[in-house]
């Protein structure tokens, strides 16, 4: 063997990998632009970003402004090119509807008769009662009233407040809240939420529902704050009345007369009464059912206030002449709580939410992918579109929006990356989902996650450029310095080294990986998964902060982020240099493991975006009951097991109403037409 003419082979070789490193993109994550874009879009400026509001469109401004400074085409073309600059970056801005405030209209009007024709009283709105902001705009003439209880109707607690309530063409008054009181864990809990007591109200007939007030004084109810949650009207006028107010319409003499009455309901409730006394489903009312005598005129008008409320959209060209048609998408909702209130889990609403991990970690993420791949030369052969989503928090409006009115056709977007509270990274665990999306995912993630691929990003991100001048090889066997293996002898130990200087052991450990097969989710690749576009989402899990004011940019584990950067980097790179696109993948579903609340199955995807006239599916489980009945993407459910459905929380009522094993029917709209199915749930398991 001639080891001289070996050993200029081996040089020759090791010449070629350093060569190969040192042409690679050498852009990296930087943790001082984490720091930068996070401080910001997490700062008290921003009032945590709640959808609609000037913080949010701040925050989208400035999302626009990094995009057009990486030289990011726009969503929307310019027909002049001398715009100025505040017009220039609404051309990233893809709008959609959102209402962000509601206000009283004219002739809100409520008149109680108490059956003598002297005694008509008329009582003052935001003084004695109030609508609702998702009330339905409605008169209500000379109806007459019933007592329900608490207004509560669950099969699965064998517990209706309706049942000896003769609701049907009248107008129902409940106490607020539930007789578990204010235990979060108590029975009544979901069934207890206003919206659900809507669709009971509904359910039962009722013309309209008087809700009565747990404050002395209205205006203390969070109630009597006119708001909107964007899922819809209710189908019904919805009122809050004053407990004043609610003593006159049942006949009692004061206001102690009424929390006596409540206070007995609780204790009649917790001592068994239910199950002592009744042989089918009741409620309160089958031991509390005075007669009321009067009749009510009721008159609610509410405006509902739509926002400015946007996506933001930047693209990156790709160069490929045939390829740069194919579009991967990359995206992060940048969305947070604004100062509470619906979704917080803080104990009271005014402070700021902050949303430092949910989400402006993930848009720091798009940002700095957006830098790295624009900088990189060549540029990626496919399109990228990066994508800041608004309207996440309030049920993935602004992805849902994008994918019903995509910016690049969905039939040549070929996976959809999305990043959603990746600033918490502990113990190098990253968890990954949509993994079942796409036959080639696994093995793509396990190649970026593995020792050699980890060591050699961990050395890019310690260099921050090309290979440094201290790189050597080292032909002495006798030597195992650290460092990537250019030729292995036959005994496994490496020959020919290129000596990488010392990179932490913190930055090239290989992540902890949990992989979750599912595409569905709560975030916006949901969307994009129910229209059959593969999708993998990252996240670091939840946290002690979560949706809390305490969700802070201080603890953000900014050098963990940059690691997860680098690890998504490569992959959306190891996606865009194959010449084939991802082979779409039906995902085994993950859903019936995690708890819902409900006894039954179906396999639906609702659709979480404002809607009046029924539900609409997002999507339909393979092999689920929705799937042997006949139900797909894209149809809209208007009545299911008897009950109309106008919105989610019909639905959802009506899928708390129904048995495992028990066939209903199913009415639909599916192209214009009305259709009526038939499904069997399942019992969840």
């Amino acid at each position: 063997m001639n080891f001289k003419r070996l050993s200029m082979s081996f040089l020759f070789v090791a010449a070629l990998f350093i060569s190969a490193l040192a042409q690679q993109p050498t852009a990296t994550p930087s943790v001082d632009r984490l720091q930068q874009i996070i401080g910001y879009l997490a700062s008290d400026a921003l009032e945590g970003r709640r959808t609609g509001t000037k913080g949010a469109n701040d925050a989208a401004n400035y999302i626009a402004g990094e995009f057009s400074r990486l030289g990011l085409r726009a969503a929307v073309l310019s027909a002049s090119p001398t715009r100025a600059r505040v017009e220039s970056l609404t051309r990233y801005f893809q709008s959609f509807p959102y209402v962000s405030s509601v206000e009283l209209g004219k002739n809100n009007l409520l008149f109680v008769n108490p059956g003598r024709a002297d005694d008509m009283a008329q009582y003052a709105v935001g003084e004695d009662w109030m609508p609702l902001g998702f009330s339905t705009n409605a008169s209500v003439k000379n109806a007459e009233i019933v007592f329900a209880g608490y207004g509560i109707s669950s099969a699965e607690l064998k517990y209706d407040d309706y049942a000896v309530s003769n609701a049907k063409g009248r107008v129902a008054i409940v106490f607020a809240g539930t007789p578990d009181g204010d235990n979060p864990h108590g029975q009544f809990v979901q069934a207890g939420q206003i919206r659900f007591k809507v669709a009971a109200a509904r359910a039962a007939g009722a013309r309209a529902l008087l809700i009565i007030s747990d404050d002395e004084k209205l205006k203390d109810d969070r109630l009597a704050r006119l708001s909107y949650d964007n899922a819809g009207e209710a189908g019904i006028p919805i009122v809050l009345i004053s407990r004043k107010l609610a003593s006159k319409i049942l006949g009692l003499d004061e206001t102690a007369t009424l929390t006596r009455m409540e206070s007995e309901m609780v204790k009649w409730v917790a001592g068994g009464g239910v199950v002592a006394n009744c042989n089918q489903p009741c409620g309160v009312t089958h031991n509390f059912h005075p007669s009321i005598p009067g009749k009510l005129n009721l008159e609610v008008n509410v405006n509902r206030i739509d926002s400015p409320s946007f996506n933001v959209v930047g693209i990156l060209t790709g160069s490929d002449p045939k390829l740069k048609d194919e579009a991967i998408v990359i995206g992060a909702h940048y969305d947070h709580l604004g100062r509470g209130g619906e979704g917080s889990l803080a104990p009271r609403e005014g402070e700021i939410h902050h949303g430092a991990d949910d989400n402006a970690s993930g848009v720091a993420g798009v940002l700095e992918l957006a830098r790295i791949l624009s900088a990189q030369s060549p540029k990626p052969r496919r399109t990228i579109v990066f994508i800041a989503f608004s309207g996440e928090e309030e049920g993935l409006l602004g992805s849902d929006y994008y994918v019903n009115h995509p910016i690049v056709p969905l039939a040549n977007t070929i996976a959809m990356i999305n990043m959603d509270m990746i600033g918490r990274l502990n113990d190098h665990k990253l968890i990954i989902g949509g993994m079942g999306t796409a036959s080639e995912w696994r093995a793509m993630i396990d190649r970026e996650n593995s020792e050699d691929s980890m060591r050699a990003a961990a050395l890019l991100s310690v260099t921050g450029g090309p290979v440094p001048t201290n790189m050597r090889v080292n032909l002495d066997p006798k030597v195992n310095p650290v460092g990537a293996p250019v030729v292995v002898g036959i005994n496994g130990r490496p020959v020919v080294v290129a000596e990488f200087p010392n990179v932490p052991r913190e930055l090239a450990t290989p992540f902890a990986l949990t992989l979750s097969e599912d595409g569905y989710g709560p975030s916006d690749h949901s969307s994009f998964y129910s229209k059959q576009v593969p999708v993998l989402f990252f996240w670091t899990g939840t946290h002690d902060d979560y949706h809390k004011p305490s969700d802070t940019s201080d603890k953000i584990n900014y050098e963990g982020e940059a690691r997860i950067m680098s690890f998504v980097t490569r992959v959306v790179r190891d996606i865009d240099k194959s010449d084939t696109r991802p082979t779409y993948t039906v995902a085994k579903s993950e859903s019936q493991g995690r708890s819902t609340g409900f006894r039954v199955y179906l396999g639906t995807i609702p659709n979480y975006a404002d809607a009046n006239d029924g539900l609409k599916l997002d999507g339909v489980r393979d092999n689920s009951p929705a799937a042997k009945a006949g139900l797909k993407a894209g149809d809209k459910i208007v009545k299911m097991a008897g009950h109309d459905v106008k919105n989610v929380y019909d639905y959802t009522y009506a899928l708390g109403e129904m048995k495992a094993g028990q066939e209903y029917e199913v009415e639909l709209m599916r192209d214009g037409q009305r259709m009526t199915l038939r499904i069997t749930p399942e019992a969840r398991k």
